[in-house]
């Protein structure tokens, strides 16, 4: 698969107005990010790319701060290369380290997530997954059951199953993220996760003890009434992929018709991580 590379220069005072393009152009496809010093790279397939709707999306924020990008295609050829050599370890919270099959490990760390960098969106650098997996490591998820949507990497349904869970289910409605968590759970030695391809009329009907959901505020809000029904009494939901405000509202609102109510929330750049129950 052929790629095509944005490279972003984003002149401005606050990070917030960076994050908006990354949301927007996360919603009409791209899958992948590069922060870097001055802007950022975004990645996207080259069948998915339309240009027009680039331009559209975009176009509301020209009046609101400076910036400005340039378009290359990458061959497939080189798309792993230049992948790889995008990809740092991170360690979060001083217990999660996260690093490439071709990164040295780190066996001071409680716990280890080894993620094979391919397109697939979710290695913890995002604020989004990071704060989740923070609220992860102070929750308990010892054998309990487990749904994960919109897994990219599978990198929270791993942890799920390195904290104890006894089983998890995790979906995605890309193949390559389908792929990528079949292959990174057997990365992690993990075999209690059952990966599914698709949205949310592919969940089971069966009853979790604990949903992940790290995606986008318009995906959430279309999805929390299924999450609801395979949800049990007091079962946990944790939420990340929107911001701070007007989103984190505009989802308690919609959680309330189902019951499910806010308990709390971390904040990153704007980005939050928030956990209800039901």
């Amino acid at each position: 698969m052929n790629y095509y590379e944005l490279l972003f220069t984003v002149i401005t005072t606050e990070d917030y107005q960076q994050d908006l393009l990354i949301n927007t152009l996360g919603d009409i496809g791209f899958d992948t990010f590069e922060e870097l010093e001055f802007g950022f790279k975004a990645y996207i397939p080259a069948d998915d790319f339309d240009e027009e709707k680039l331009n559209e999306a975009l176009g509301v924020y020209q009046d609101m701060f400076t910036f400005s990008y340039e378009i290359s295609l990458i061959p497939q050829k080189n798309w792993n290369e230049v992948w790889e050599s995008n990809f740092e370890p991170i360690a979060i919270a001083d217990k999660i380290f996260v690093r490439a099959t071709f990164h040295a490990p780190r066996p001071e760390f409680a716990y280890e997530i080894v993620i094979d960098p391919k397109m697939a969106f979710g290695t913890g650098h995002h604020q989004t997954t990071s704060m989740m997996l923070q609220l992860m490591l102070e929750n308990d998820f010892a054998g309990k059951k487990i749904l994960d949507m919109g897994c990219g990497t599978g990198i929270l349904a791993i942890m799920a199953a390195k904290l104890g869970a006894a089983e998890v289910t995790a979906i995605d409605y890309d193949p390559v993220c389908y792929d990528s968590t079949i292959e990174n759970a057997e990365l992690n030695h993990i075999t209690n996760i059952k990966a599914i391809c698709g949205s949310k009329e592919v969940i089971p009907d069966e009853q979790y003890d604990i949903i992940l959901a790290n995606i986008n505020r318009n995906i959430l809000l279309d999805q929390l009434q299924r999450y609801s029904e395979v949800l049990k009494h007091d079962g946990e939901i944790y939420l990340s992929g929107f911001y701070e405000a007007p989103d984190l509202d505009i989802i308690m609102d919609e959680a309330r018709k189902y019951g499910i109510k806010y308990i709390i929330h971390k904040k990153n750049k704007d980005w939050v991580a928030a956990k209800f129950i039901k």
